[in-house]
């Protein structure tokens, strides 16, 4: 699979059908792994999904997509400046599975964009994953997110925790 081509660019308002469409499919794909709920998701407006897509161009927050040759949107990160953590956030994870996996490289292309945007705001970034979601924290492990021992509970399920991982960022 490492010969599929794709590129990452901050995402517009304009993109609204492709941001709506790819969050369909993140929260089918991992429920638990979005502050949404499908139903939820399903009734936002047009309005919503172009206000979503100004995140790229937003001043203290970023959102970028990767996109494959083909035009198809196969994964995204998005981030802002949050007050919880004091710092920039990485959210709105999601890596199509077929994308997945060092070998093709669309998980650290999105994470490299977001961390130069983050490093323009402080010198870490944390981030929030659902406790269950074994999988994702092994995957920020492996790109150099720890846990820092602070949990909240999961807004969806509040019996459920999300973990806080934070990663220090060389500056470049």
């Amino acid at each position: 699979m490492n010969t599929l081509a794709f590129s990452i660019r901050r995402t517009i308002a304009a993109d609204w059908r492709e941001i709506r469409d790819l969050r369909l499919e993140m929260i089918r794909d991992t429920p638990s792994a979005y502050n949404e709920t499908l139903e939820g998701a399903l009734g936002n407006d047009e309005a919503e999904w172009r206000m979503r897509g100004e995140r790229g161009t937003a001043d203290h927050g970023i959102a970028v997509a990767a996109i494959d040759n083909a035009g198809r949107w196969v994964g995204a990160m998005a981030g802002f400046v949050s007050e919880q953590v004091a710092g920039p956030l990485l959210v709105g994870v999601y890596v199509a599975p077929g994308y997945r996996g060092g070998e093709v490289g669309v998980t650290d292309a999105l994470l490299r964009a977001i961390e130069a945007w983050a490093r323009t705001e402080s010198g870490r970034l944390f981030l929030h994953v659902h406790e269950d979601n074994a999988r994702a924290r092994t995957a920020y492990e492996r790109r150099g997110f720890t846990a820092t021992g602070e949990a909240l509970p999961y807004n969806l399920d509040p019996g459920r925790n999300e973990l806080e991982m934070v990663k220090e960022l060389e500056h470049v």
